[in-house]
């Protein structure tokens, strides 16, 4: 078999492989607001987040689209596919590693810095595509600020319309809201996670010469990667459920609509923009924003500033990372 096929065929497994890990490391987010007020039990919470997932992922391509050609030209690598390769395995190992301690990072950050680092190394800085990367950046850098404001605003607007009345009361009433926003979230959270591998998938496939430049994701990338972050979602994180629905602050069903409502219209309006961001990082923002407009001394920010070092520091160690393994790999199979 041609030695640029088998790597491609590699990059769609490893590919996959980092949507399941990104689905049950990433979904928790989604979902740990109603399982830690009890309106939906853990299994069935996890179950509908994975069938929202995959409808999302299914929606929409045009985050792919715009992150195929946004971190690296694609035709400025002399062996763009062990590139991919190469920055793939390190954004899984980095997964993998933050989801064993329980600690929701960014895997957009993962991925994205591990493909960055992985091209420094083969071809050095020249081969960033320095607008697209730094579209990419500042999005990423902004979206949780919007997420933190969002759910500042909208549980403020909240207390003054359910002003009064007792708050177990209001609770009640929010219960069944929670079940759609959780949804709502959940598809978001499809609609914008998922196309990151599509996109690094369809680049792979574009610098082997498998696929045009003009043609768009493939539907069958499209749909593989669908699959697997709906798998990967319903074997559940358990480890950062707990992190985030129970260490950022003590969640009630009308903050966990407020939090969830915050999260998927900053979400839904970057996929709409064509626009990678961080699902972690909007929602665990947009919990801390409405946990300051309730009471500031109710958010642990102990959690918050761990969460917030772990999100600076995945870009760069992703990156790094990618360039190890790419040297180490290149050494011994080029």
């Amino acid at each position: 078999m041609d030695t640029v096929i088998l790597i491609t065929i590699l990059i769609v497994i490893v590919g996959l492989a980092f949507d399941f890990i990104n689905g049950f490391h990433d979904i928790a987010n989604a979902v740990a607001t109603c399982i830690s007020t009890r309106v939906l039990k853990p299994r069935v919470a996890i179950s509908m987040a994975a069938v929202m997932n995959f409808l999302g992922a299914i929606s929409f391509t045009g985050v792919a689209e715009s992150l195929t050609k946004s971190i690296v030209d694609p035709f400025s690598l002399n062996n763009g596919e062990f590139v991919v390769l190469c920055g793939l395995v390190a954004a899984v190992i980095w997964n993998l590693l933050t989801w064993l301690i329980g600690m929701p990072s960014s895997s957009s950050h993962a991925l994205i810095g591990a493909i960055a680092g992985a091209a420094i190394a083969s071809a050095g800085f020249s081969v960033i595509n320095f607008s697209g990367f730094t579209t990419i950046i500042i999005a990423l850098i902004i979206s949780p600020i919007i997420g933190f404001s969002v759910g500042y605003l909208i549980y403020s607007g909240f207390k003054w319309i359910f002003r009064n009345r007792k708050r177990a009361k209001t609770n009640r009433h929010f219960r069944v809201a929670q079940i759609f926003t959780a949804a709502i979230q959940a598809y978001a959270h499809g609609t914008n996670d998922a196309q990151k591998t599509m996109g690094v998938i369809t680049l792979a496939l574009i610098t082997s010469g498998l696929l045009k430049e003009t043609a768009g994701v493939p539907f069958w990338v499209q749909l593989s990667c669908a699959l697997a972050m709906a798998i990967g979602s319903s074997v559940g994180g358990f480890r950062i459920i707990k992190t985030v629905g129970t260490k950022i602050m003590r969640i009630e069903p009308v903050t966990g609509v407020a939090a969830d409502i915050s999260s998927l219209s900053v979400i839904m309006s970057a996929t709409l923009t064509h626009l990678p961001v961080s699902t972690t990082q909007v929602i665990d923002s947009s919990i801390m924003g409405v946990g300051t407009a309730n009471h500031k001394k109710e958010v642990n920010w102990r959690t918050g500033k761990n969460m917030l070092v772990t999100w600076i520091i995945t870009l760069p160690i992703a990156a790094t990372l990618a360039a190890l393994v790419y040297w180490v790999a290149a050494f011994v199979f080029l």
